[in-house]
């Protein structure tokens, strides 16, 4: 018989037209390529072209007269198969009808002509005139007629236009170690969505979102129409904005991490070992051997940002620092240091 348009739509070779539009918005909504987010956009495209076949066929009594008699086959050239050997007078091409009609089609008049599967989306989903017309004015599924216009709407050959709604932004306050490791988010949204009976219904969601090593502050990440469906607008855009939440020892410029250190004048002449702890945790020994003046800066390198695009290559770390001054000198003090210094 070849393709199963019943098993297609998931309903019995009973169904009602009631049953079989309940089940096509069910699986319309699911396989529509606007409303399916899966990689493979041309198994969406596949499914939702053989779903809209499926119900053109059942739903139109002519044509699912001559299928349920003779199959898809059948039904697609117009040529009644001939009969089987079998004379058990069970199954699709029973001895008896053809003994009976003397193998001739139905409607020897009859051609196939399918219906555009747009058409059949609008016509159940309220995007058009609502009249169904096999070749009229619906977006082509080979010229690829669910892609949005750069405008934010979509247009289809009959002049009508469907609006869609305002992307949403949400900030998504992330931390310094979130950014450097990289993390996963999961974020619960409320928002109503159609039903297959095109009713509103509320509905809970999880998004889920990988925070890649490096992002920065005003990262982007977009879930396409997962904002609220409502009758004849296309559900908004929802957009997460990276931002950055402060670090007790480190702040971020570009790809380098900076963290302020305060040494004393001794360590400043003497030298010093500064002791941190990296964003992933490692404990770090810095020795400073050089004299160090107020102001100095000094360069670890491959120490700072995970770099998104690469993220075996990191920015630099860079360690300012401030000297502090003892608040007052004792005599024997100052002596002693113009002893030791008076020379220099």
């Amino acid at each position: 018989m070849g393709i199963d348009y019943y098993n297609i739509l998931k309903v019995n070779r009973n169904a009602s037209v009631e049953d079989l539009k309940k089940a096509y918005r069910r699986l319309a909504m699911i396989w529509h390529p606007d409303k399916n987010h899966t990689k493979n956009k041309s198994e969406a495209e596949a499914k939702f072209k053989q779903i809209s076949e499926a119900y053109d066929v059942l739903s139109d009594p002519q044509k699912r007269q001559i299928y349920d008699l003779y199959g898809e086959e059948a039904l697609k050239s117009g040529q009644v198969p001939p009969p089987p050997p079998s004379s058990s007078g069970r199954g699709y091409y029973s001895n008896n009808y053809y003994n009976n009609n003397q193998q001739q089609h139905p409607n020897p008049n009859f051609r196939f002509n399918p219906r555009d599967a747009e058409d059949i989306y609008a016509e159940l989903f309220g995007g058009s005139d609502g009249g169904g017309g096999g070749s009229g004015g619906g977006r082509r599924f080979k010229e690829g007629y669910f892609r949005n216009n750069v405008n934010g709407g979509e247009s289809s050959g009959s002049g009508s236009s469907v609006k869609k709604a305002p992307a949403v932004e949400n900030v998504l306050a992330c931390s310094l170690v979130d950014l450097y490791k990289g993390a996963k988010k999961k974020i619960k949204i409320s928002r109503t969505v159609l039903d297959s009976s095109g009713k509103i219904r509320n509905v809970e969601e999880i998004l889920t979102i990988e925070i890649k090593p490096g992002w920065k502050k005003g990262t982007k990440i977009t879930f396409p129409e997962k904002g609220n469906q409502e009758p004849g607008v296309i559900a908004a855009d929802i957009i997460f904005v990276v931002d950055e939440k402060p670090h007790d020892v480190f702040t971020r410029d570009g790809n380098d991490l900076v963290m302020n250190q305060e040494i004393s004048l001794l360590e400043a002449l003497t030298g010093k070992t500064v002791e941190l702890t990296t964003l992933d945790g490692r404990n770090l020994a810095i020795p400073v051997m050089e004299m160090v003046k107020p102001g100095d800066e000094l360069t670890v390198a491959n120490e700072g940002m995970p770099i998104s695009k690469d993220p075996r290559k990191k920015g630099n770390l860079r360690i300012k620092f401030d000297v502090r001054y003892p608040s007052r000198l004792s005599a024997v003090q100052k002596s002693d240091l113009r002893r030791v210094l008076g020379g220099s």
